[in-house]
């Protein structure tokens, strides 16, 4: 082609482009990438094995339109990867002992059942996350013979335990470069053989930094992902993690409810955690999740009567907020995690409860997750007992007041005069309002309860 054609060439498709308005316009618009994606999101764990009779993908995947109902956002899919046979620990093994990084158990499906899984996700507008496991294999593995150099091997030449009790699994050595590439290997097989939207990385803090920031600088070079660590250290999000765990305020949470913190306790956690976390980093907040439910007991046996003031509480302070398989059932059960039982759907007793809270966040920018969302601001502590916690959240034109007793007495509480004159609505009934005045009395809020209390300045007197 003669430098003269191809001249004329250009200049034809450059103009085609200008007189294409709806070209231009797509091109003008804002591509969103994680985490600004999942800045409104919340997050939802499944345990495929538990979740029904059949503990199958396939007879999961109708339980997507109802989740979609109740506002979920992500699913978080715990792994669904052969289980290793040996050292397997009691009937069925755990989850996180993985035999086969790139199948699917065939006690749960077929990699067909997890494509429409994750289809059927996506025609509902949510993302999946896929439970990985980077710190350690099944001892059966197949790496264990052909890439024994993949392992931390005993002064015997053994494969060994990463810790004494996870006998089933066998420690990997990240010293191996060549590990490093082989596992993302199988990461991106996922992403293009599945479709998936990103990871929950179990033990991230097991595996070294520098093979997260490797591996998620090729995950993202093949698709945008999201990524989350079971982990709590800063340093975590250097690698490129979008949100981490929230185990300390989990651990308090647990304390509040058998009377060993209180509202002050939550207030210097908040701080802490703000000065040791850039506000581009999500925090992970929840109640209960598979390892709570299994090893510590349900919400009920940890939590009492604390546990819906609890639930609002990780919905409405800065994070992500994580409902666990069961929890809109109300479930009053331990899971057992090396054999099989079944959650029971009959009574969706909590279901509107947890909608709700998921629906307050979505349509309240000051709850939104990190630096999308407002500052936690404490609001009038002097004047108001260790045992309320009561908090503002502000973004732009939207404001979001949490009043929590977090003790199973009476407790009064005193609005700050910085709050009166204004009325607000009530989360619970949008078309109830309430307006606080400078001769106002102090409020009762009898125990464990709460008031969630939302303006937006631009239609609010």
């Amino acid at each position: 082609m003669n430098k003269y054609f191809l001249s004329i060439l250009i200049i034809a498709l450059a103009f085609n482009y200008s007189c294409n308005p709806k070209q231009e316009k797509d091109q003008q618009k804002k591509i969103l990438l994680y985490p600004e994606k999942a800045k409104d999101m919340n997050i939802y764990e499944v345990n495929i094995r538990q979740y029904t009779p059949e503990g199958t993908i396939k007879a999961f995947i109708p339980h997507i339109d109802r989740l979609k109902n109740m506002g979920v956002d992500i699913l978080w899919i715990m792994p669904v990867q052969p289980i290793g046979e040996k050292n397997r620990k009691e009937p069925l093994g755990s989850y996180y002992s993985i035999k086969d990084y790139t199948a699917i158990n065939p006690n749960f499906g077929t990699l067909e059942d997890f494509n429409k899984l994750v289809k059927t996700a996506h025609e509902n507008e949510m993302i999946v996350l896929l439970d990985w496991v980077a710190n350690h294999t099944a001892y059966d593995h197949p790496w264990a013979e052909e890439h024994p150099e993949f392992y931390n091997l005993d002064s015997l030449g053994q494969l060994q335990s990463p810790v004494a009790d996870w006998t089933d699994v066998a420690d990997l050595n990240y010293e191996n470069k060549d590990l490093h590439q082989a596992m993302i290997n199988e990461m991106k097989w996922w992403i293009t053989e599945a479709d998936i939207d990103g990871f929950r990385c179990d033990m991230a803090g097991m595996v070294p930094n520098n093979f997260w920031d490797k591996a998620i600088d090729s995950l993202e070079a093949t698709k945008d992902v999201f990524m989350l660590a079971e982990w709590e250290e800063p340093k975590i999000h250097d690698a490129g993690f979008d949100m981490s765990y929230g185990w300390e305020l989990h651990h308090m949470l647990n304390d509040i409810a058998n009377g060993k913190a209180n509202a002050d306790s939550v207030v210097a956690y908040l701080k802490k955690d703000a000065e040791k976390y850039d506000s581009t980093a999500f925090r992970m907040y929840f109640t209960t999740n598979h390892d709570e439910n299994s090893w510590a007991g349900t919400v009920f046996e940890r939590m009492g009567d604390a546990y819906q003031a609890l639930a609002v509480l990780t919905a409405t302070i800065p994070g992500m907020p994580l409902i666990y398989s069961g929890q809109e059932a109300g479930l009053d059960k331990r899971l057992p995690f090396f054999n099989k039982d079944s959650i029971d759907w009959s009574n969706l007793e909590y279901e509107d409860f947890y909608s709700q809270l998921l629906m307050l966040k979505k349509n309240n920018p000051a709850l939104w997750n990190g630096a999308y969302g407002g500052n936690f601001t404490e609001i009038n502590k002097e004047q108001n007992s260790s045992e309320i916690l009561a908090f503002s959240r502000k973004k732009d034109n939207n404001e979001v007041l949490v009043i929590l007793n977090l003790s199973d007495s009476i407790q009064s509480f005193k609005i700050d005069k910085r709050f009166t004159g204004i009325t607000y609505q009530k989360a619970s009934n949008s078309a109830m309002t309430v307006t606080f005045d400078d001769q106002q009395q102090p409020l009762a809020f009898d125990p464990w309860s709460y008031m969630i209390l939302t303006k937006n300045s631009l239609n609010t007197k």
